[in-house]
């Protein structure tokens, strides 16, 4: 299939974009892509690709703009119920952590979950998923983390496979059971560190060869926060979890600066995630790194703070920085990446080029992806969206309604207006 009549061809080629480089968007005016299968094989300027390939059939983009598929690196995908009655408390004047000491928070959605069976789960995160897609994210990270107890885990791991076995929204599992100290262990976070360490993580790592010959071993997580994990249980449950071979990632300084930022660099982590109150020295020692600093700011806006990722600083350091849903049921119920560049675009001062590039390209980096999507180059994967728009900047410009006309996720063509 050869696209053509496309007014502004989004590229983003050339690898992952540092600090002030962020927003190359390498756009093509008038231009096409011809894709084979489930894989890109030429880009450039529609008449150079029609005069190339003649013979090819061909789909008219009437004049709207194309760009790779958006990927969202932080999402907690797989959970039951809601937390409506804890939105209320909060704009009542509770706080998380106060609404998380009195029993609500993650802990009242891991016992609805826990509760929850197989199947309805499976609805329910499945109904998200098409969401996703049709918002135009192509690939998603997500999460177990509900459960706090290994068979409730693996049931959510489980999930994400089937999910991603059945597409067409591309799942990267994370494994998450250091979300929150699970309930039978509030009064012994340790014991429950020592538990995640000695048990769950092995025990992660035997059922995924069993079953899952032929992935990448998924994440693993851990919310270095205060209420959470200490910045020495996050150590040793990364250090153990990168010693069996799983890849790593971290929640760190949503509320408070523990080091969880500096942590993830010391240990290669893919992406250290939330960074609101993340110290310029983390921030240094971020941008030393190839670990992506990954923005979600639905979670503050969800939270009605004022304090955001300070993402400027980020790139002035010279660091990577990408962006993410946080799509859950506490926070920031948003699956929606259109949403997340608009408001990126407001409260961390990003162009709307810089933000496609954190949404894209940067974001496939934060999940160790970028060298097959993220970007429309020859040889990557054929993940890409057309817009109702002729101008990229109605991205970022425009909110609450949703610019993609279509969706194509390595080749198959998912009309969405």
């Amino acid at each position: 299939m050869l696209i053509h009549n496309i007014s502004q061809l989004l590229t983003l080629n050339g690898g992952p974009q540092r600090g002030k480089d962020l927003g190359r968007l390498g756009i093509i005016e008038q231009g096409a892509v011809l894709m084979r299968g489930d894989t890109i094989v030429a880009v450039g300027p529609q008449d150079e690709l029609i005069t190339k390939y003649p013979d090819e059939q061909r789909m008219d983009a009437n004049g709207k703009v194309m760009l790779p598929g958006f990927v969202d690196p932080h999402t907690h995908l797989v959970w039951a119920g809601d937390r409506a009655v804890e939105f209320e408390m909060r704009l009542e004047g509770r706080t998380y952590l106060e609404i998380l000491a009195a029993g609500g928070g993650i802990i009242s959605t891991v016992k609805a979950t826990r509760q929850c069976e197989y199947d309805d789960l499976y609805a329910q995160t499945r109904a998200r998923a098409r969401t996703m897609l049709r918002y135009g994210t192509t690939t998603a990270e997500a999460k177990t983390g509900y459960g706090l107890e290994l068979k409730s885990e693996l049931d959510q791991l489980k999930i994400l496979l089937d999910l991603d076995d059945e597409g067409p929204l591309e799942i990267i599992p994370t494994f998450l059971p250091a979300h929150a100290i699970a309930p039978e262990y509030q009064t012994d976070p340790d014991g429950y560190t020592r538990l995640i360490c000695e048990k769950m993580l092995p025990a992660a790592y035997e059922w995924w060869l069993k079953h899952e010959t032929g992935r990448p071993l998924p994440f693993v997580d851990v919310f270095c926060e205060t209420g959470a994990f200490s910045l020495e249980q996050s150590r040793c449950i990364l250090t153990r979890a990168r010693d069996l071979g799983f890849p790593l990632k971290i929640h760190a300084d949503e509320f408070d600066n523990l080091g969880g930022a500096q942590l993830a660099a010391e240990l290669g982590a893919a992406s250290a995630d939330h960074l609101v109150k993340t110290s310029s020295e983390d921030i240094a020692a971020l941008a030393a790194s190839d670990t992506v600093a990954v923005a979600l700011p639905c979670t503050p806006f969800g939270l009605a703070e004022t304090h955001y990722t300070p993402a400027k600083e980020i790139l002035d350091a010279g660091g990577l920085l990408a962006l993410a849903t946080d799509c859950n049921p506490g926070t920031a119920w948003c699956e929606n990446m259109q949403f997340v560049i608009a408001l990126a675009c407001r409260v961390l001062k990003l162009t709307p080029a810089q933000a496609i590039a954190a949404a894209t390209i940067n974001s496939a980096a934060a999940i160790q992806r970028d060298d097959r999507i993220g970007s429309i180059e020859p040889g990557k994967q054929a993940d890409m969206i057309l817009l109702t728009v002729n101008d990229y900047r109605h991205l970022g410009y425009r909110f609450g309604e949703n610019l993609v006309n279509m969706v194509i996720k390595k080749g198959r063509m998912i009309p969405i207006v």
